[in-house]
C-alpha cells in the first residue's frame, strides 16, 4: 500500500508543479477582465502629448483614443463622440495579452471640460474605458445636473421591422425600424431618452446616429421603443444595428440587405438599347445622304414570290385628225394586214360554178 502511495506521488507531483508555473501565464493570455485605462500625466496643455496605456482588454482588438469633455469616469461621455476631439484620436490594437500603449496629443475638444481620456472598441463586442484628464487652458463647466435615478434596461430582444420595396430594388436607401422593449429599474421616471443607433458594415465602425424617444418610463415600467434606421443607397450585404444608451452598448440586431439587382437590370437594358438606337439612327442618316440612284436600284429589287407588273403598253401613234386610237389601226390588224380589207375573206375566181351549168 505504501508502495501504490509513493508512486502515485511521484506520478502527480511533477504535474502540480507544471501547473503552478503555467498558471500565472495563462491568465494574461486570456486577456479576460475589466478594461482598464492608465496615463502618463494628469494634465497636459495643447500641443503636447501623453502616453496612453491599459489592460484587461480582449487580444487583438482594435481601440479608438480620444479626448472628451463634458465626461466623467463614473458618469461617462454625456454628450458622446460630439464631444471628443475626433480629428486627433489615435487607433492603437492589443497584444495578445490584451495590452497596449500609445502616445496621444493633446486637443481642445468641442465641449468644455472636465475632460476625460475614452478608449473604447471598435469591432466586435462593445467595451469603454475612461480616465479623468485635464486639458489646461481649457474652459471648464459644471456638468448638467443628473435628471434622477432612473436608468433603462432592455428586456426583450432587438427585432428590425419593415421590408424593401420597389425604390430599394433600384438602388434607394434601405429602411427598417428597430423596435425593442426597455423597463425603467430606477427609482425615478425618464423622459425622453436619447439611444445611438449605429450601423457597421464588416469590421468597420459603427456609424451613430442620435434619435430620441418622446415619452415618459415611469419606475418599474416598461415601454416599447420604435427608432428609425436607414442606410446609405444601394447598400447590400450583411450589416449590424447597435443601440446605445448612456454610453452603453444595449443590443445589437444583424440586418442582411439584398444587392439591388434593379440597377443591374437597368444597365444590361442600357447596354442593349443605346447600342440598337445608335445603329438605327447611322442607318437612317446613311439612307439620308448615298446618292439616289442607289435607292432606285435598291426600290426595284424584285421580292420572291412577288408577280411583276406588266410593262406600261406604248403611246399610240397619232395619224391625221384621229384624236383617239386603240393600239393597233386596221391597216396593222394581224388578220387583215395580208389582204388590206375588212371584210371576211371569199373566193375570187372568174368562174363559180352552179347547179345550172352542171
Amino acid at each position: 500500500m505504501k508502495r501504490r502511495i509513493s508512486a502515485l506521488v511521484a506520478v502527480l507531483a511533477p504535474v502540480a508543479v507544471l501547473a503552478l508555473v503555467l498558471a500565472p501565464l495563462a491568465a494574461p493570455a486570456s486577456g479576460a477582465g475589466k478594461p482598464a485605462v492608465e496615463l502618463s500625466a494628469s494634465q497636459a496643455g495643447t500641443g503636447g502629448s501623453i502616453t496612453v496605456s491599459g489592460g484587461g482588454w480582449r487580444a487583438k482588438t482594435l481601440l479608438m483614443i480620444l479626448i472628451c469633455g463634458q465626461a466623467t469616469p463614473s458618469r461617462g461621455v454625456i454628450g458622446g463622440t460630439n464631444s471628443c476631439a475626433n480629428a486627433d484620436g489615435r487607433a492603437v490594437t492589443t497584444d495578445a495579452r490584451g495590452h497596449f500603449s500609445r502616445k496621444l496629443p493633446v486637443a481642445e475638444p468641442p465641449a468644455p471640460c472636465p475632460c476625460v481620456v475614452h478608449v473604447a472598441t471598435v469591432t466586435g463586442t462593445g467595451a469603454t474605458a475612461d480616465a479623468a484628464f485635464q486639458v489646461a487652458g481649457h474652459a471648464v463647466q459644471p456638468l448638467p445636473a443628473e435628471s434622477g435615478a432612473g436608468r433603462l434596461s432592455v428586456l426583450t430582444d432587438t427585432r428590425l421591422d419593415g421590408s424593401s420595396g420597389l425604390l430599394t430594388w433600384f438602388g434607394a436607401p434601405p429602411q427598417r425600424t428597430l423596435v425593442f422593449t426597455v423597463g425603467n429599474v430606477g427609482s425615478s421616471p425618464v423622459r425622453d431618452p436619447v439611444f445611438r443607433v449605429g450601423t457597421s458594415h464588416g469590421v468597420f465602425a459603427p456609424q451613430w446616429d442620435e434619435r430620441q424617444w418622446h415619452g415618459t418610463v415611469a419606475p418599474g415600467r416598461k415601454a416599447e421603443i420604435r427608432l428609425p434606421v436607414e442606410l446609405t443607397a444601394g447598400a447590400h450585404g450583411d450589416y449590424t444595428v447597435s443601440l446605445q444608451y448612456g454610453g452603453k452598448v444595449l443590443a445589437e440586431q444583424p440586418w442582411g440587405v439584398g444587392r439591388p439587382w434593379g440597377v443591374t437590370v437597368f444597365w444590361v437594358l442600357a447596354c442593349l438599347v443605346v447600342p440598337t438606337a445608335t445603329f438605327r439612327a447611322g442607318m437612317a442618316v446613311v439612307d439620308r445622304v448615298r446618292p439616289r440612284a442607289a435607292v432606285v436600284r435598291h426600290r426595284g429589287l424584285r421580292l420572291p414570290g412577288v408577280a411583276p407588273r406588266p410593262p406600261k403598253p406604248p403611246a399610240p401613234a397619232r395619224t391625221g385628225s384621229t384624236s383617239a386610237l386603240p393600239w393597233f389601226t386596221p391597216d396593222t390588224d394581224p388578220g387583215t394586214a395580208a389582204s388590206g380589207r375588212l371584210s371576211a375573206p371569199h373566193e375570187d375566181s372568174p368562174a363559180t360554178p352552179t347547179k345550172g351549168n352542171t
